[in-house]
């Protein structure tokens, strides 16, 4: 298997949202196969009719993308091995299961779901395990015939053959082993002809030549149905990888009960693609170093398998907030500004008339400030219009007996100015305050307060330039008139 091309496959269920554990898989397979020089495949199980949601298959297609985790293959790109969607593959089961009948690997059932009721029912009274009882195996092929003619509903079951221990080697976690006796004669073909996960997940992965199979640790209990398939199809078996289960800090699993579950909330909340990857890549895997500052490239550089952990991994949502916050400071001010500007048009501030010259002052002075393109926004309100009223603590705090007077003598001077640059502002304020034999803070702290109507921000200077001399006059003079 060395000597293959590495393919491995991500296969979503369009049952609505893409759940961040599902991002994390993709991921995983997406940096396997990159680090590998190998493909990735993108296959939509849309066999569960009765969970399908209609507008899913899209909406996971767009958020893949949105993270950089655009497939080799799949639905929407080309490949060889098509279709990607289950749904259109169901001649493929078919012939496939009539293999397993002939061979008495498989075999119709007929009970109907009373029977199956009272089964379960009193193999719990029994305190027995619950599983199906191998009835219709012994069926006679005349009185298989004849049900099939009368149209009886039924389902075709994997024949699982007692005392026999199933064993699959596990990259993450070594070999495991189970013993047929706990196995239930799988349901391989629903009684409305559609295939289950189970089946058609093994006849896919085999035609599509996938040589690693990467998941969740919530399949490890199926996978002796699917290891039995692959023997009884005389099938090599892929490679086996179980992720850890995502927890949240209580170490329960990861639910919506608990906060978002959901990638499309992340996106919608502002988070970065490149902060998101990063933060996801590594719950549950770390490249043996403290290093916790990714990109895309670099993960694909230094990720394996064999460096996943088999405990759960916890979703820390300050980490998350703190990487985005490095990922946005590490993003080019020409990036930002195409964010920012859509952030504007969703914000009160839409009819905001300003250059991208003045958009990019602001992004530079208020870089180091936020964590979310929209606090530039949020953070900083000030830059899209002048201040409405002011911070009362810092009023009592900031506003001295001498800050009118102060402000008056800077609002005058500066006034003179021509065309002035960031340092004019501050050759004057220094020299005003070396005159008054007073820290710089004296006069600092109402100006901005003045500016702005609070008390943190940029650099005073770099405050007063970005809104330039006009504007700051103005505000100057309000502040004058109304804080007493």
């Amino acid at each position: 298997m060395s000597d293959k091309e590495i393919r491995v496959r991500f296969a979503p269920s369009p049952t609505g949202y893409l759940h961040i554990g599902g991002l994390r898989t993709a991921l995983y397979n997406y940096l396997f196969a990159k680090n590998k020089k190998g493909k990735f495949i993108l296959r939509i199980e849309d066999t569960d009719r009765n969970r399908y949601v209609e507008g899913a298959v899209d909406n996971l297609l767009s958020t893949l993308n949105w993270a950089g985790l655009q497939a080799d293959e799949g639905p929407k790109s080309s490949g060889d091995y098509g279709p990607y969607l289950q749904s259109e593959r169901l001649d493929i089961y078919n012939e496939h299961i009539k293999k397993l009948i002939v061979d008495g690997k498989a075999y119709y059932c007929f009970c109907t779901q009373e029977r199956l009721t009272e089964l379960r029912e009193k193999q719990k009274k029994e305190v027995i395990q619950t599983k199906y009882d191998k009835h219709c195996l012994h069926l006679t092929e005349d009185e298989i015939i004849q049900k099939l003619n009368d149209k009886t509903p039924n389902v075709i079951r994997l024949n699982i053959e007692p005392n026999k221990e199933i064993f699959f080697n596990d990259i993450i976690r070594g070999e495991v082993t189970f013993s047929s006796d706990t196995i239930d004669d799988q349901v391989l073909i629903k009684s409305d002809g559609f295939p289950t996960y189970h089946f058609a997940n093994v006849v896919d992965d085999h035609l599509m030549k996938i040589t690693h199979v990467i998941r969740g640790e919530e399949w490890i209990s199926s996978t002796p149905k699917h290891v039995l398939l692959y023997d009884y199809f005389n099938w090599e078996r892929p490679q086996f990888a179980h992720l850890p289960l995502l927890l949240n800090p209580d170490k329960s699993k990861l639910s919506k009960r608990q906060g978002d579950v959901a990638v499309e909330d992340y996106m919608q909340k502002g988070y970065l693609k490149d902060a998101l990857i990063n933060f996801i890549a590594l719950l549950g895997w770390n490249a043996g170093d403290d290093k916790e500052y990714y990109t895309m490239d670099e993960l694909i550089n230094a990720f394996s398998l064999e460096r996943v952990n088999k405990a759960g991994a916890i979703f820390n949502l300050d980490k998350l907030d703190w990487l985005n916050a490095e990922h946005l400071r590490s993003t080019p001010n020409d990036k930002i500004l195409i964010m920012l500007k859509d952030e504007i048009s969703k914000s009160n501030y839409s009819n905001f008339d300003c250059t991208d010259e003045y958009l990019l002052l602001i992004i530079e002075a208020m870089k180091e400030r936020v964590s979310f393109v929209k606090e530039y926004i949020e953070k900083c309100p000030y830059f899209f219009e002048p201040p409405i009223e002011y911070d009362e603590k810092v009023v009592k705090k900031r506003w001295k007996d001498d800050s009118q007077e102060l402000l008056k003598i800077f609002s005058s001077r500066i006034e003179q100015l021509v065309n002035p640059r960031k340092e004019d502002y501050e050759r004057i304020l220094k020299k005003l305050c070396e005159e008054k034999e007073i820290g710089l803070g004296r006069l600092i702290h109402p100006l901005r307060l003045a500016l702005s109507g609070v008390g943190i921000g940029p650099g005073i200077f770099d405050l007063i330039f970005i809104l330039g001399k006009e504007e700051s006059l103005k505000r100057i003079d309000k502040a004058l008139d109304q804080i007493k």
